[in-house]
């Protein structure tokens, strides 16, 4: 059978697994009679809360005796990991574009990987049928996109469809017969090459490892497509690593090939396939699987570095131990070790004290994934503010710089510009209008003047504005930016809180906590109003006596607390705070001192 190998690629939200979706529907994946789910590729829990793509993932479907495999890739450039290797595993790329929105950060991330790796894309204009859809703007948005990216003649000559893939049509018209996606699936069998290692067949046999993850029966397992030869179930190879070091030999036990949502064993895999390898227990993700006689690894993709690092640590707040089982630095340390092993983008160290991890990745929003899936497993930990990762070059300190787009309205403009370009240390790279009453602004912007930013910008544009960032590359260091302007309110004892007290201290700010919450000494409840730390009781009640007299009871109502999502509690603590997470709590704390060295900066306060 004929081999088509594909990734769809597109900007977080742009209907690329809804697309999918429809794809594997008129592809004949689902019996007449099968439920069916909505984005079935996004199989995480996460994933499907979230509604973006966080893993990337592979499926196979037939269309006109062609076995077309399709590889969905997240759309976020924090996880750019997946990105990187899987590209490798293909021979062309559809490109998906909301008609309205045009191309955005993280389309230019991915589709700019693609294009160096000399992929002709096929450009999909999807949500055509939105009243805002400006299709026409957005296709010269694509073409200045690819100029701009330095494509070469044959990518910039690249085919379009207009599509609505939550309506399951694509036509090479805009005013086609919008029935279903035959024109999408015809195209890729006449743009898109056969794979080149088809005529490697008869060479010995060779596999770059893309992915790892486990099967609970099979064990661990591999992904990847065959560069050359044939493998069959049952036969001894052997793993090098990217130097060409011999880290294993071992017998393959089964070979899985993608057939719709699924994978199925099959008898060998040949070149140009994309398969599923277990049998190996140390081989790993950019190693090289081969053939016994073969001495040379195959050249893996670069990763780009990490730009930011979280401590990880225990929990040792006077809660630690109600919610979570796994507490302790060794299981924490063994959960982060195997999560670098399959995330590529992930780098762990171990701290001096040997109870606090560093972990280094591409963003906030990796390091809060990462962290949400540990809490569901039963892990509990305390987490510090996030830190760029600095580098030398020629003497000069480098700090990576981020590249802001936003869409905000007009009204709006001014604060968003002020506080990027003030005290953020921002460039205004561009500012243009974006239709509809909106403005785009495009700057460049320190990646630690964005640290702990999005929840000030939602305030500042009332909830109406969308800030995408993706890494744009280092420069000197901009000096001092000021971290957050207000104190915080830290209970000064350990116990239940009382709504009577929070009722008499809200005029001091605002709360985290409601009544009959467990609290301690140290905890972060709440936000002072002014820029320095108070500690306050949130235990203390009314007091009591015998004397009544009409009017001196009053009604306690206390105003609901801020509820602070993971990823904005790490973004708003202080360098000397931390996030305590458990499987049932996101707590705030400072970091528990000396008892005489407490007093002194209470003093100093």
């Amino acid at each position: 059978m004929d081999i088509r190998n594909i990734a769809i690629i597109a900007h977080v939200d742009h209907g690329k697994t809804t697309l999918v979706d429809e794809l594997l529907k008129q592809s004949g994946v689902y019996r007449e009679n099968e439920t069916t789910t909505e984005r079935a590729m996004d199989s995480n829990d996460i994933e499907r809360e979230r509604g973006i793509t966080i893993l990337a993932k592979c499926t196979s479907v037939e269309w006109k005796g062609t076995r077309i495999n399709i590889v969905d890739t997240p759309g976020h450039a924090d996880f750019g990991g997946e990105v990187e290797r899987i590209l490798s595993m293909v021979d062309g790329v559809v490109l998906l574009v909301d008609a309205a929105e045009g191309p955005m950060p993280q389309t230019k991330f991915v589709t700019s990987k693609a294009l160096a790796l000399g992929l002709n894309p096929i450009v999909v204009l999807n949500k055509v049928d939105k009243p805002a859809a400006e299709p026409d703007q957005a296709l010269d948005l694509v073409f200045d996109l690819f100029a701009a990216l330095e494509a070469n003649n044959d990518q910039l000559d690249f085919p379009v469809l207009y599509a609505s893939g939550i309506n399951g049509w694509c036509d090479a018209e805009l005013d086609g017969p919008r029935k279903d996606m035959s024109a999408l699936f015809d195209l890729v069998l006449k743009h898109v090459p056969m794979p080149a290692q088809i005529s490697r067949r008869d060479e010995p046999f060779q596999m770059l490892a893309t992915t790892l993850s486990a099967d609970p029966f099979i064990g661990r397992i591999l992904t990847g497509r065959v560069e050359a030869g044939t493998l069959r179930a049952g036969e001894t190879v052997k793993a090098l690593s990217r130097n060409g070091d011999k880290i294993e030999q071992f017998r393959v036990s089964k070979i899985l090939a993608f057939r719709g949502l699924g994978q199925q064993p099959i008898d060998a895999a040949e070149a140009g396939d994309i398969v599923t390898l277990a049998g190996m227990t140390k081989a790993t993700v950019a190693d090289t699987i081969c053939d016994l006689s073969v001495d040379t690894a195959i050249p893996a993709q670069p990763i780009d570095p990490p730009t930011i690092t979280v401590t990880f640590g225990i929990n040792d707040s006077p809660l630690a131990g109600r919610d979570g089982k796994k507490v302790q630095s060794r299981v924490i340390r063994d959960r982060l070790m195997k999560e670098a092993e399959v995330n590529v983008a992930i780098k762990v160290n171990d701290t001096p004290t040997g109870d606090a991890f560093e972990v280094s990745g591409r963003g906030e929003l990796q390091m809060g994934v990462l962290i949400e899936n540990m809490r569901r497993e039963g892990f509990e930990l305390s987490i510090s503010r996030p830190q760029v990762i600095y580098k030398v070059v020629d003497g000069v300190r480098m700090e990576p710089i981020e590249e802001a787009t936003i869409d905000v309205d007009d009204e709006y403009t001014g604060a968003v510009v002020e506080k990027l370009t003030g005290p953020r240390k921002g460039e205004l790279v561009e500012m243009k209008p974006a239709g509809a009453g909106k403005t785009r602004i495009i700057a460049h912007v320190p990646s630690r003047g964005l640290i702990g930013y999005h929840g000030e910008f939602l305030t500042d544009t009332r909830g109406s504005g969308i800030l995408n960032r993706l890494f744009h590359g280092w420069a000197p260091y901009k000096g001092k930016i000021e971290g957050r302007r207000q104190g915080v309110l830290i209970s000064m004892e350990n116990g239940t809180s009382v709504a009577y007290a929070l009722w008499k201290l809200e005029d001091r700010g605002k709360f985290f906590i409601g009544a009959q919450e467990a609290v301690y000494q140290g905890m972060i409840i709440g936000e002072h109003s002014r820029d320095n730390d108070l500690e306050v009781n949130p235990l203390k009640g009314k007091q009591l006596t015998n004397v009544r007299a009409s009017g001196t009871d009053e009604a306690v109502r206390l105003t609901t607390p801020v509820t602070m999502s993971l990823e904005q509690a790490i973004a708003y603590i202080d360098d000397d705070e931390l996030v305590e997470v458990t499987p049932n709590a996101i707590r705030l704390r400072k970091r528990f001192l000396d008892p005489h060295e407490r007093k002194r900066q209470s003093r100093a306060s």
